[in-house]
């Protein structure tokens, strides 16, 4: 038994050794690679004839703004070469192909730009530019022609909007194509995935899928996607400004962990002040009975000598009256007589009205009175209105898509925002949700002005998601700041109609530590 209790305490001491040396992987998200699957497009060459557009061959690509494509040069190579092919742009989502042509070209690191034609925007995708691990996690996203083959997809089901496929890999650093920056990695890509994006498990683009390794006979497959510094540089050439991330991809679930941790260590801290301004409370209050109880003794000691003091006069003046009294002097002798008994009375009066021991309440609740209403004047009223500069932790936050500049606004006491919107109250937090006309995004901003805490939550859901969320905004119409109730309710009842559309987990959590602006 001893032996086996030994046993179990070693595997228990290894596996918490091993917890600490190797920290939690961030695995991906569903909600990311989905998020990131809004970007993608089909990238179709069409043959137009005789008034006819015939879909001849197809790749891959991903948004990079709202109207620009990027993807592989050799996917639009043909069009430079034949005058009646045309490009067509067939989203992930929506119902609504785009016409697109190319602005930008290099053959030599494979790359092509594409810009759609007319009003056409799609949800832009954000390009990581930080180091990518050895061994990372990555995702292919695009259109492999084989999977059309198999579904058994006709040529017009193919130039309609459908999700992309997704495929999981790893990277293999140090292992780049000669001509230009590659990232090796496994997750498998067939033809069709071409100009599509590789992505890591925040949903960030890291690199383009251009081409694979041959293989014979059971060999493993492995695969080049155009470096990001590759990516960078072309864009820069075209004039084109792309969004980018360098921050670490960490799991939602990691953050939540680490913010509970650090909650209940500040919960631990409040309960200590708590503590001890309880047992100061105490000690004031003890205190305090204890000079009511002083107050009594020495107000019952005072009654009592003005009482024997009395009592010597009273008998005093009996004497004295007496011998007055004995040499005929009766006039006198009456009128001490009178003073010596109004003494005695007074003597027992002020004995009668000596403060006994139930006095030290009604003391004791003057002192504290006095005590509070002394403690209220000194403290200084804590107010947190008045202009902000909040600042980005990146040790606290997920970053996906968002820059990490500073924000500053106007916060009213009231929860007015810049004098324009409102926010409304749970406990010590104040919440609004954001869901913009254009952007394919949904925020749930909050403010803590105690522990001066400014949060984001972002979401990136699809075009359904969107459109469900919309419709839920615009149920609870509320503009312009109020401190009406109904209205505050209207605001956390639209908070809650759209936070019941979104995912459990958002797909970036921002959280900036404000500062007050003198």
């Amino acid at each position: 038994m001893a032996h086996n209790i030994f046993k179990t305490f070693i595997l228990a001491y290894i596996i918490a050794l091993l917890y600490y040396i190797f920290p939690a992987v961030a695995y991906a998200d569903p909600s990311d690679i989905s998020a990131a699957s809004r970007s993608v497009v089909r990238v179709a060459l069409i043959n137009v004839k005789d008034g006819k557009n015939e879909p001849i061959s197809h790749g891959s690509g991903v948004a990079i703004a709202g109207d620009k494509i990027l993807t592989n040069a050799h996917v639009v190579e043909e069009l430079r070469y034949d005058p009646n092919l045309r490009i067509g742009i067939i989203p992930s989502e929506g119902a609504t192909n785009y016409a697109a042509t190319i602005i930008a070209y290099s053959p030599k690191n494979d790359l092509a730009l594409l810009q759609i034609s007319g009003k056409g925007r799609i949800t832009p995708a954000n390009l990581f530019i930080g180091p990518i691990a050895d061994g990372s996690d990555v995702f292919a996203i695009g259109y492999p022609g084989t999977v059309d083959i198999a579904q058994g997809l006709s040529l017009a089901d193919m130039i309609r909007p459908i999700p992309p496929v997704k495929t999981k890999g790893n990277t293999s650093a140090g292992r780049s194509a000669k001509d230009f920056n590659t990232l090796l990695h496994t997750a498998p890509i067939g033809g069709g995935n071409s100009g599509g994006p590789l992505v890591d498990s925040c949903g960030r683009i890291v690199g383009i899928n251009s081409f694979g390794s041959l293989s014979s006979g059971n060999d493993a497959e492995f695969f080049f996607a155009i470096a990001a510094n590759e990516i960078t540089k072309f864009l820069s050439q075209a004039n084109v400004r792309i969004e980018t991330s360098n921050s670490i991809c960490r799991s939602v679930a990691e953050l939540t962990r680490e913010e509970n941790a650090r909650a209940e260590k500040a919960n631990r801290k409040i309960e200590a002040q708590k503590r001890a301004e309880q047992e100061a409370h105490d000690d004031k209050l003890e205190e305090y009975r204890r000079i009511a109880t002083y107050q009594v003794i020495e107000a019952r000691d005072n009654r009592l000598a003005i009482t024997f003091l009395l009592l010597i006069i009273a008998i005093s003046l009996a004497f004295i009256s007496y011998i007055l009294f004995q040499k005929h002097n009766k006039v006198t002798a009456k009128l001490l007589v009178g003073g010596s008994l109004l003494a005695v009375i007074i003597a027992a009066i002020s004995y009668a009205g000596r403060p006994n021991f139930n006095n030290i309440e009604d003391i004791l609740a003057a002192l504290k009175a006095s005590g509070a209403k002394k403690e209220k004047s000194d403290e200084n009223v804590t107010l947190y209105a008045g202009k902000k500069i909040c600042v980005l932790n990146k040790n606290r936050s997920r970053i996906t898509v968002s820059k990490p500049d500073d924000i500053g606004f106007d916060w009213s006491d009231s929860g007015c925002v810049n004098d324009r919107t409102q926010y409304n109250p749970i406990a010590e937090k104040w919440s609004r949700s954001f869901v913009p006309n254009v952007d394919n995004q949904i925020s749930l901003v909050s403010f803590e002005p105690r522990k001066n805490i400014y949060r984001i939550e972002r979401y990136l859901p699809n075009l359904k998601a969107m459109g469900d969320a919309r419709k839920a905004r615009n149920l609870y119409n509320v503009r312009g700041c109020t401190t009406d109730t109904e209205a505050l309710e209207k605001i956390g009842n639209m908070n809650d109609a759209i936070q019941s559309i979104l995912p459990k987990t958002p797909n970036e959590v921002l959280i900036y530590e404000c500062q007050d602006v003198k």
